[in-house]
């Protein structure tokens, strides 16, 4: 479970976005931080369980900075106003699918899949769901995954409007070809972030997410 104090945190974070606060309510952030990390601990020693490709990740490999890179962005907001982990062999920084839980007041939500990838593993991916269409279409159209993430996202933003170089408009498998993310999400409530069951409710997610996960790992990995 996640501590009140750490939920308020963010809510007054969003409220006051700025390194003065920030600052001046570091010793806040540092136990919101230490409480997140425990979480994040408990939640990896569940997923390892389940998925030995995760055995050796650490706690600290898996959450990311609370400070925003502001580079390229029209926000110029300093920090984030959540706190997220990723799970997936190899770390943070390797392009694999893998797990992830944010957790944000009143917008947090588990998910897994992989986001963006680059080019060539985007190309392995595609070519993976191509040769073994029947195996995909069954993992994200079985009971178990539709009941929890009902279907793989498909907005504007993730979804091609033509067929990708190498592919037809009638291969059977083209709404999915089409996809330049693969990511499955589903929400979780402020109520639950602070239930003792909150571990267990991530973990057992994250277990309808593997097939998913390790399908999109061989196509990359193979």
């Amino acid at each position: 479970m996640i501590q009140k104090t750490t939920l308020q945190f963010l809510k007054d974070l969003k409220l006051n976005n700025h390194k003065d606060w920030f600052d001046a309510n570091r010793k806040t952030y540092e136990a919101a931080k230490a409480d997140y990390l425990q979480l994040v601990s408990h939640v990896l020693k569940g997923l390892v369980a389940n998925d030995e490709t995760l055995a050796l990740l650490q706690p600290k490999d898996c959450t990311f900075r609370i400070n925003r890179d502001v580079r390229f962005s029209k926000n110029k907001d300093p920090y984030k106003t959540n706190m997220g982990a990723g799970f997936s062999k190899g770390g943070k920084k390797m392009q694999l699918a893998g797990y992830y839980f944010h957790c944000e007041p009143g917008s947090s939500f588990i998910a897994g899949g992989i986001w963006m990838p680059m080019a060539p593993e985007l190309k392995k991916v595609r070519q993976e769901i191509d040769y073994c269409f029947n195996e995909f279409k069954e993992i994200v159209t079985s009971k178990t995954f539709v009941n929890t993430f009902g279907a793989l996202e498909q907005g504007e933003d993730v979804l091609l409007k033509r067929a990708p170089k190498g592919y037809e408009e009638d291969n059977p498998a083209i709404d999915f070809l089409k996809l330049k993310s693969f990511i499955a999400s589903t929400p979780i409530g402020d109520e639950d972030l602070t239930s003792p069951k909150l571990v267990q409710t991530i973990v057992d997610a994250c277990a309808k997410l593997q097939p998913l996960v390790h399908f999109i790992n061989r196509g990359i990995e193979g």
